[in-house]
């Protein structure tokens, strides 16, 4: 690859502007282990391999960018939630945060369920061979369609998400002659520390029944009537990305009420709570996010407290990590082409993808790492901005980085962490082609997502 002379561009000592960093790591070739996945390491000859297999190889194959995901800490992160939460909960996979088949087979291998909140992502698990009873059904808006075949499938549960949801459900359930299982989606009035975007539990926002102004009460009253609904339990989702178990402790707090009002109002005792998901992830080294086994023990002490206080049986306890397992076990593998320094500012260095394959930057303000995958350099810390190809310039990947002063076009840049959201989210802005996703293993790469065409764009313009 290209290794040509370039302007440095500005040292960190020349300028340090608002961003994320103040100051370059000690090592440009260290790799943090918070933001990376467990097989990624750096071999002896200074370039990145993951699962055993060097990324100049997987570029060599794949072309980029690409998506590269860790089959092995996908596994892992799998087997941790089980484990932590035990025989005694459930642990529903957030489908969102990325889905394909491949990744519903190794949900159901490591006995995870998995929630879906569309058509699309009900279907792809059902071609999968995922059983229809560990699968749940979110949407705040879900069509007469997409319930219809989520009972006539058999589904866990569905999430009702408002009054005529539970309507749309029931006459459903009707008339395919069958008892669906339900759980009321409620608003805590809890909102998380979080961007305002994907803070979702405060009163002012679409999701779920209010709690405060007896909208969640009225929907149990409402279920509780039609025999083709079988209520069992209470969900409650506080926002995405949070750190602070605070929120989780008033939320519990809050849904107990809820089930303890039901008692005294309705004589039952509802056997399932489902405090959700949103727990983060390390994005950059800076971000401390708990072990599974830490947030299983506090979500358990959590709601075990609040139900003796209540005398209430505790109910069986779901969660639904989405991105706390996909998030740090894939990264996206781009090459560098054109660099412009901005003297006195930052050298913006620009990859083959950008807002296409990565929105989260321009949507949430997301912030990223980044390395130099395909060598090791010991050249000076440059402050760069990694940038995209797209006519937008708030296509940014990282606002804020260092990297080697020699960086070069033709050089392989990778950002971790990139597991969540981002295929789920990609577009053909531009008309840009979406990345594959690139499973690697044991030193083994196949694609589970193939990139597209332009044959793929074509076919869908009938023009």
């Amino acid at each position: 690859m290209s290794r040509s002379a370039h302007p440095a561009g500005p040292r960190y000592a020349d300028v340090l502007p608002e961003g994320h960093y103040t100051a370059p790591p000690a090592d440009l070739n260290s790799l943090d282990s918070r933001v990376w996945s467990q097989t990624v390491e750096r071999t002896q000859d200074g370039a990145v391999a993951v699962g055993g297999l060097d990324v100049r190889k997987i570029a060599e194959e794949f072309g980029t960018p690409a998506y590269v995901m860790d089959e092995t800490d996908f596994r892992a992160r799998c087997r941790a939630w089980r484990d932590a939460f035990g025989q005694d909960a459930d642990v529903f996979y957030a489908g969102k945060a990325f889905l394909s088949r491949a990744v519903v087979r190794w949900l159901y291998e490591e006995g995870l369920n998995l929630d879906v909140c569309s058509g699309g992502e009900l279907a792809t698990a059902l071609a999968a061979g995922m059983p229809a009873e560990r699968i749940a059904l979110h949407g705040n808006n879900k069509s007469n369609e997409e319930i219809h075949r989520a009972v006539e499938a058999g589904v866990g549960r569905i999430v009702l998400d408002s009054f005529q949801e539970i309507a749309r459900v029931a006459h459903a359930a009707e008339r395919l002659g069958r008892r669906q299982p339900v759980q009321i989606r409620v608003t805590v009035g809890v909102e998380a520390h979080t961007h305002e975007f994907i803070a979702t539990a405060h009163e002012d926002q679409k999701f779920g029944l209010a709690l405060a102004e007896g909208q969640a009460a009225e929907a149990v009253r409402r279920v509780l009537r039609l025999d083709s609904l079988e209520l069992i339990g209470i969900h409650s989702h506080i926002g995405s990305q949070i750190f602070d178990m605070a929120g989780f402790e008033v939320s519990a707090r809050r849904v107990v009420g809820l089930l303890t009002q039901i008692r005294d109002e309705h004589g039952i005792e509802l056997p399932e709570i489902d405090l959700g998901g949103g727990l983060g992830i390390a994005y950059t080294p800076e971000d401390d996010p708990r072990e599974p086994h830490e947030i299983a023990k506090s979500l358990g002490d959590i709601v075990t407290r609040e139900c003796e206080v209540a005398g209430l049986a505790v109910p069986r306890l779901s969660v639904e990590p989405g991105r706390a397992i996909v998030g740090p076990t894939a990264f996206t593998l781009y090459e560098v082409g054109t660099l412009k320094e901005l003297e006195g500012l930052r050298t913006y260095v620009s990859v083959d993808g950008g807002m296409s394959d990565n929105i989260r930057t321009a949507l949430y303000d997301a912030e990223y790492s980044v390395a130099l995958v395909s060598r090791a350099s010991a050249a000076e810390p440059m402050l760069s901005r990694v940038v995209g190809k797209h006519c937008e310039s708030g296509d940014i990947v990282v606002r804020d980085a260092f990297l080697p002063a020699d960086l070069a076009p033709g050089d392989l840049l990778a950002v971790p962490a990139t597991g969540a959201y981002c295929r789920s989210m990609a577009s053909n802005y531009n008309h840009a082609l979406r990345p594959p996703v690139i499973a690697v293993r044991d030193g083994e790469a196949r694609t589970i997502l193939r990139r597209e065409t332009e044959e793929d764009l074509l076919r869908l313009d009938v023009g």
